[in-house]
């Protein structure tokens, strides 16, 4: 295997590559559009760039394989099964990279939602060390393997529970983010959390579902933030989970807010439909403890007592998903 110098050049080449305009890696991202809507060219530009800023920089890269003290030389590397979720633009490729950074062979099965950046970047790999064609490979079916990483919702991961339980495995389940205000926020803190509620149409596990403001709390600055991503509202695919959400309000006879893209409602529930938000009172200090209290639904807490707004999607290479550290599971193998 690589010596773990050259994995990082490799790495470093690849972030040089994806912040730049080539007419391959250009197609690649047209060719994702096109396979899933959802991914639009705005929030696949957000992705590749937040990889890039907080991935794939050499300084970044050092400070945290030093953490883990890894071997110049995988002498004994194992198989590991990446099963990807496809919600949001390359949401894989942290795992992707965890395994490469480790010396391990990577076998893929990708969400047919997200296919076409992680195998075009995984070829470019290839392209610059021809060596990598036997270490990353892609399959149907993960057969064979030492290890499995499997991302999916709370049914699927009851499947890859059975299926690998024979195997060092970390399964990944339903997850959502939450916020809370103190109705102290600047209009750019509320610019910002709108990023959090709204970038990926709020399909990531990183984005926020659910707030909690103090009684009393004046909504109308918050709703007007949203009309950022009032462009959203052209979207036919989320336009149609809006109407549908509105709809179901209305025949109720619930109370929301909107600014026409995104529904405002009180509810209790963490997790909200596609195009809904649902928020709760507290009564007089905000509830700092979240993830605590909820360890198997919350993936980050924003504003008070937690990151900053405008975070959400911005994870660090340590902000291990559901808390797992990947990279101590995989160095363990």
């Amino acid at each position: 295997m690589l010596k773990l110098p050259y994995r990082i050049e490799l790495l470093l080449r690849l972030g040089q590559y994806m912040g730049g305009n080539s007419a391959e890696w250009t197609a690649a991202k047209v060719q994702a559009e096109a396979e899933n809507p959802w991914f639009v060219q705005q929030f696949i530009h957000e992705a590749v760039q937040n990889i890039c800023k907080n991935f794939l920089t050499a300084e970044k890269l050092a400070a945290w394989v030093a953490a883990y003290e890894l071997p110049q030389q995988n002498t004994a590397p194992k198989v590991v099964g990446l099963v990807t979720a496809g919600n949001i633009p390359l949401v894989g490729f942290h795992d992707f990279l965890c395994v490469f950074i480790c010396g391990h062979h990577l076998r893929i099965k990708p969400s047919a939602k997200d296919s076409a950046l992680l195998k075009h970047l995984a070829q470019q790999l290839i392209c610059w060390e021809p060596a990598l064609a036997q270490s990353i490979q892609f399959a149907e079916q993960l057969k064979g393997c030492h290890a499995y990483i499997a991302t999916g919702s709370n049914n699927t991961g009851r499947y890859f529970e059975y299926y690998f339980r024979n195997h060092p495995h970390i399964i990944r389940r339903n997850r959502t983010s939450v916020a809370v205000l103190t109705g102290h926020e600047s209009r750019e803190q509320l610019d910002l959390l709108a990023g959090d509620l709204l970038l990926y149409f709020g399909q990531g596990c990183r984005n926020v579902s659910k707030l909690y403001v103090p009684l009393g709390y004046d909504f109308e600055p918050l709703v007007r933030s949203f009309d950022a991503y009032s462009w959203m509202a052209d979207h036919q695919k989320f336009k149609n989970n809006y109407d549908y959400n509105l709809a179901i309000m209305l025949l109720n006879g619930q109370y929301y807010m909107t600014n026409g893209v995104l529904l405002l409602s009180e509810n209790d529930a963490m997790f909200s439909p596609l195009s809904v938000v649902n928020y709760s009172f507290y009564q007089v200090d905000p509830p700092l403890n979240l993830a605590q209290q909820h360890p198997q639904d919350i993936q980050a807490v924003v504003g008070a007592g937690g990151i900053d707004f405008g975070t959400a999607q911005q994870p660090q290479l340590a902000n291990y998903a559901d808390g797992v550290d990947t990279l101590s599971f995989l160095t363990s193998l």
